[in-house]
């Protein structure tokens, strides 16, 4: 399926000139401005621009496709004034992505504070890497590296997977199984009942194969979408899971929900901020740097 950007973007090289032009037109990198070109010509099967030594210049079937879409394209873009006007048009955009609960527990309650505009995006951690390696995101946070190398990798924190429980739960028994052997453990944990999400169960899989070498062998009693509400479900209630430990740190303290296990080899992961080595949004990332560093408080 065509995706409409790729209209806007090739009128605004065509009026520009170049790529360069394009992304500063447009907000979003150079590399994300040829992708949307590429992206254009190989649907509609023909080279739109002659790359020149310092021009874009159009070609015939470049015109004539200019020519089609410009009328349309002028009608949208007052559309999107006419509907967007309550927006500071001169702020900036920033795109950025993380997973769902890093979003809802660290950067939900700043969003209205932003200085700045933000689209955010949740999903694969690979995905969101090789978007922003493309210049469709600016800024991810992640416990993943690649060997990409454009995008720089700070580490700015970590998180510890963790079996916790509900506090109906009564888990007394517990560390006295956990001396006698593994098997014993695993098989204690396995008659629980679980809370697992529709999504990967990547938390579950690795603390499994870090203490026992092996998958778990059980399925979740209970599917629900994320592990926030996982955390609401088992708050002051019964259940088990595996999440990270900054998830659930403020229903620990109020003693809504007990950590049973941190592992005999506890499980960490290195937290990253990833972002393009050059970028123009250097001030707007430092903001958000800043929120996760002062969330996100177990250092390196």
């Amino acid at each position: 399926m065509i995706n409409l950007e790729w209209f806007r973007t090739f009128k605004t090289i065509y009026e520009t000139g170049s790529l360069t032009s394009a992304a500063n037109k447009l907000y979003i990198s150079q590399p994300g401005v040829s992708l949307h070109l590429n992206s254009l010509e190989a649907h509609v099967g023909n080279k739109l621009f002659d790359r020149g030594t310092r021009k874009m210049l159009p070609t015939e079937h470049g015109k004539m496709l200019y020519n089609s879409v410009v009328d349309e394209i002028k009608k949208l873009e007052t559309i999107e004034r006419h509907f967007s006007r309550n927006c500071d048009a001169n702020k900036t955009g920033i795109s950025i992505g993380m997973c769902f609960e890093t979003f809802q527990f660290v950067l939900e309650p700043y969003i209205s504070k932003l200085p700045f505009n933000l689209i955010s995006k949740f999903g694969d951690y690979s995905d969101m890497l090789n978007d922003l390696d493309k210049g469709l995101l600016d800024f991810v946070i992640t416990p993943q590296k690649d060997d990409a190398l454009n995008i720089l990798f700070t580490p700015f924190s970590k998180e510890r997977i963790i079996v916790i429980a509900g506090s109906e739960n009564d888990v007394s028994g517990f560390s006295d199984i956990l001396i006698s052997n593994v098997e014993d453990c695993e098989d204690w944990l396995n008659k629980q009942q679980w809370f697992g999400t529709t999504g990967d169960m990547e938390h579950l899989r690795n603390f499994w194969m870090q203490n026992f070498n092996k998958r778990p062998d059980f399925k979740p009693n209970f599917i629900v979408p994320n592990m926030s509400s996982i955390i609401r479900c088992i708050s002051g209630r019964e259940g088990f899971a595996v999440v990270p430990d900054f998830l659930c740190r403020k229903q620990i303290e109020n003693g809504d929900i007990q950590i049973v296990w941190e592992g005999n080899k506890p499980l960490e992961n290195t937290l990253y901020f990833a972002q393009r080595k050059k970028t123009i949004y250097t001030e707007e990332l430092k903001v958000l740097q800043d929120i996760f560093t002062k969330e996100l408080k177990n250092g390196i």
